[in-house]
Protein backbone atom coordinates (compact mmCIF):
# COMPACT_ATOMS: atom_id res chain seq x y z
CA UNK A 1 0.00 0.00 0.00
CA UNK A 2 1.35 3.21 -0.80
CA UNK A 3 0.22 6.55 0.93
CA UNK A 4 0.21 9.50 -1.22
CA UNK A 5 1.51 12.93 -0.88
CA UNK A 6 -0.40 16.20 -0.42
CA UNK A 7 1.33 19.84 -1.16
CA UNK A 8 -0.36 22.61 -0.76
CA UNK A 9 -0.65 25.24 -3.41
CA UNK A 10 -1.27 21.75 -5.69
CA UNK A 11 -3.94 20.86 -8.10
CA UNK A 12 -6.45 20.26 -5.46
CA UNK A 13 -7.16 24.02 -4.98
CA UNK A 14 -9.77 25.94 -6.50
CA UNK A 15 -8.99 28.09 -9.14
CA UNK A 16 -9.26 31.96 -8.58
CA UNK A 17 -13.01 32.99 -8.64
CA UNK A 18 -14.19 35.61 -11.09
CA UNK A 19 -16.70 37.90 -10.07
CA UNK A 20 -18.58 39.16 -12.92
CA UNK A 21 -20.00 42.78 -12.96
CA UNK A 22 -22.30 41.74 -15.52
CA UNK A 23 -23.83 39.45 -13.15
CA UNK A 24 -23.86 41.77 -10.19
CA UNK A 25 -25.62 44.30 -13.09
CA UNK A 26 -28.38 42.01 -13.18
CA UNK A 27 -28.80 41.05 -9.67
CA UNK A 28 -29.33 45.09 -9.29
CA UNK A 29 -31.63 44.70 -11.67
CA UNK A 30 -33.49 42.31 -10.17
CA UNK A 31 -33.97 44.20 -7.19
CA UNK A 32 -34.88 47.48 -8.63
CA UNK A 33 -38.10 45.44 -10.40
CA UNK A 34 -38.41 43.66 -7.21
CA UNK A 35 -39.15 40.40 -9.19
CA UNK A 36 -37.97 38.11 -6.52
CA UNK A 37 -40.01 34.93 -7.84
CA UNK A 38 -37.51 35.20 -10.71
CA UNK A 39 -34.56 34.24 -8.55
CA UNK A 40 -34.32 30.83 -9.39
CA UNK A 41 -34.63 31.71 -13.27
CA UNK A 42 -31.78 33.95 -13.05
CA UNK A 43 -28.99 31.55 -13.29
CA UNK A 44 -28.78 27.60 -14.49
CA UNK A 45 -27.97 25.21 -12.10
CA UNK A 46 -24.97 25.06 -12.80
CA UNK A 47 -24.01 28.66 -12.87
CA UNK A 48 -26.36 28.78 -9.07
CA UNK A 49 -23.56 26.15 -7.89
CA UNK A 50 -20.98 28.03 -9.61
CA UNK A 51 -21.59 31.68 -8.53
CA UNK A 52 -22.61 30.78 -4.68
CA UNK A 53 -18.79 31.29 -4.15
CA UNK A 54 -19.95 35.08 -3.96
CA UNK A 55 -21.75 34.09 -0.71
CA UNK A 56 -17.89 33.71 0.82
CA UNK A 57 -15.69 35.89 -0.58
CA UNK A 58 -14.99 37.77 2.44
CA UNK A 59 -14.71 41.59 3.71
CA UNK A 60 -11.58 42.32 1.56
CA UNK A 61 -13.26 41.14 -1.80
CA UNK A 62 -16.22 43.00 -1.63
CA UNK A 63 -14.57 46.21 -0.76
CA UNK A 64 -12.78 46.31 -3.80
CA UNK A 65 -16.26 45.17 -5.56
CA UNK A 66 -18.26 47.68 -3.57
CA UNK A 67 -15.75 50.58 -5.24
CA UNK A 68 -17.23 50.04 -8.61
CA UNK A 69 -20.83 50.50 -7.39
CA UNK A 70 -22.97 53.72 -6.29
CA UNK A 71 -24.97 53.57 -2.70
CA UNK A 72 -27.54 52.92 -4.27
CA UNK A 73 -26.27 49.59 -6.33
CA UNK A 74 -25.24 48.62 -2.86
CA UNK A 75 -28.40 48.80 -1.41
CA UNK A 76 -30.17 46.63 -4.01
CA UNK A 77 -26.94 44.08 -3.73
CA UNK A 78 -27.83 43.98 -0.03
CA UNK A 79 -31.18 43.20 -0.78
CA UNK A 80 -30.49 40.86 -3.91
CA UNK A 81 -28.19 38.62 -1.30
CA UNK A 82 -29.85 38.70 1.61
CA UNK A 83 -32.78 36.81 -0.47
CA UNK A 84 -30.64 35.12 -2.60
CA UNK A 85 -29.13 33.09 0.54
CA UNK A 86 -32.97 32.46 2.13
CA UNK A 87 -33.98 31.21 -1.20
CA UNK A 88 -31.17 29.59 -3.08
CA UNK A 89 -29.62 26.10 -1.89
CA UNK A 90 -25.90 26.47 -1.14
CA UNK A 91 -25.94 30.26 -0.82
CA UNK A 92 -26.22 29.97 2.88
CA UNK A 93 -23.33 32.22 4.37
CA UNK A 94 -24.15 33.35 8.08
CA UNK A 95 -21.55 35.80 9.15
CA UNK A 96 -19.82 35.66 6.37
CA UNK A 97 -22.25 37.14 4.23
CA UNK A 98 -21.83 39.80 1.54
CA UNK A 99 -24.71 41.55 3.01
CA UNK A 100 -22.55 42.18 6.34
CA UNK A 101 -19.86 43.51 3.78
CA UNK A 102 -21.39 45.72 2.12
CA UNK A 103 -23.70 47.36 4.93
CA UNK A 104 -20.05 47.94 6.17
CA UNK A 105 -19.24 49.85 2.85
CA UNK A 106 -22.38 51.98 3.37
CA UNK A 107 -21.44 53.07 6.48
CA UNK A 108 -17.58 53.51 5.84
CA UNK A 109 -19.46 55.80 3.05
CA UNK A 110 -21.35 57.39 4.98
CA UNK A 111 -24.68 56.29 4.04
CA UNK A 112 -25.81 53.52 6.34
CA UNK A 113 -28.45 51.53 5.37
CA UNK A 114 -32.23 53.49 6.69
CA UNK A 115 -34.24 52.32 8.98
CA UNK A 116 -36.55 50.93 6.23
CA UNK A 117 -34.00 48.60 4.83
CA UNK A 118 -32.78 47.48 8.17
CA UNK A 119 -36.45 46.23 9.37
CA UNK A 120 -36.78 44.55 5.35
CA UNK A 121 -33.45 42.67 5.94
CA UNK A 122 -34.91 41.83 9.08
CA UNK A 123 -37.84 40.93 7.78
CA UNK A 124 -36.56 38.45 5.00
CA UNK A 125 -33.92 37.09 6.47
CA UNK A 126 -33.70 34.23 9.36
CA UNK A 127 -29.66 34.75 9.40
CA UNK A 128 -29.24 35.92 12.52
CA UNK A 129 -25.75 37.69 11.61
CA UNK A 130 -27.41 40.01 9.25
CA UNK A 131 -26.89 43.35 8.58
CA UNK A 132 -23.93 43.48 11.07
CA UNK A 133 -21.97 40.39 11.14
CA UNK A 134 -20.85 38.41 14.38
CA UNK A 135 -20.05 40.47 17.45
CA UNK A 136 -16.08 40.68 17.82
Amino acid sequence: MTIGTWEPGGPAQDPPFEVQRSLLLRFIDLSRTQAWNQIHQLLSSEELQRQSRLMRLGRQRWSAIAADFDNDQLQHLVRFFTLAEMQLPGWEAGAESPVVWLVKVLRQRKCPPDRELLMWIKHNSDNKFLPNGALS
